[in-house]
């Protein structure tokens, strides 16, 4: 079983926290190593349909636990290595994961935690949080997706700034620049957090699926490749249980009951 990170399940909505509330839910090996474990499982988990990411204490996640190098020589170690086989799983399982994620930012997302909130498909943050893509503070270049999501999500510009400043962004400027895309007061972040999950976890997730992959192809490729894509995602689309079970609703006037399939 996970020690550093927490799985529940209800409603649909698979609940992964992470549990090292004691340094700001800050990533050793064994975090890295079995955050990646729990969202494989979540990802295979049929009674999983949509996922919510968090942090237990004060924090969502500060980031690389800079103790876990204390009895590394920095000189001549490869942090190459430790991005690769460390962070880039853990991002690239967000991404590939068929199923909705959003991240519910309790605190600091610093760092590698602050690109772990990014590269999920949403994110409700408490009027408490900050975001920081603090690499710069300590000589280091952004990793684990940031240099990737960030300038998506605000822009080049004010990506570039906050990166080279690795100023902290205060909640209610994250939301007014797209970093966040809802803010509520801290004491209800966890309900409100929890019922967009489950709003999610009640819908067409193959269609979610099949909207993360066009998305993302749609960024890289050109207008003529993605209109070729997007018809090829709905092929895929019109042949699921859901699609049939939304046009039957439609045309019945009454809320159309997703599967999942």
């Amino acid at each position: 079983m996970p020690e550093t990170v927490q799985f529940t399940k209800e409603s649909g909505v698979g609940l992964i926290t992470l549990n090292r509330p004691e340094v700001y839910n800050a990533f050793n090996q064994q975090m890295g190593d079995e955050l990646v474990q729990v969202l494989k499982e979540a990802a295979k988990d049929a009674e999983v349909r949509a996922v919510l990411l968090t942090g237990s204490g004060k924090a969502f996640c500060s980031g690389q636990d800079l103790r876990d190098r204390s009895d590394a020589n920095l000189q001549t170690m490869s942090l190459g290595n430790s991005v690769r086989t460390r962070y880039n799983p853990i991002i690239r399982a967000i991404v590939q994961m068929e199923k909705p994620v959003i991240a519910s930012v309790n605190g600091v997302a610093a760092g590698a935690g602050c690109s772990l909130a990014l590269a999920c498909d949403l994110r409700i943050i408490s009027d408490r949080a900050k975001f920081i893509v603090a690499f710069s503070r300590i000589g280091l270049a952004p990793d684990s997706g940031a240099s990737y999501f960030l300038p998506r999500l605000i822009g080049f510009g004010r990506a570039m700034e906050i990166a080279l400043t690795g100023r902290d962004v205060e909640a209610q400027e994250a939301v007014q620049v797209g970093l966040a895309d809802r803010i509520v007061p801290h004491d209800q972040l966890e309900e409100e957090a929890f019922r967009w999950a489950r709003q999610l976890a009640q819908g067409p997730t193959k269609a979610y699926s099949l909207t993360k992959r066009a998305l993302f192809y749609g960024m890289e490729h050109s207008w003529e490749e993605a209109l070729e894509y997007e018809a090829q995602m709905q092929e895929i689309a019109g042949k699921t249980e859901d699609f049939r079970e939304g046009v039957m609703a439609f045309a019945e006037k009454r809320k159309p009951q997703f599967r999942g399939k």
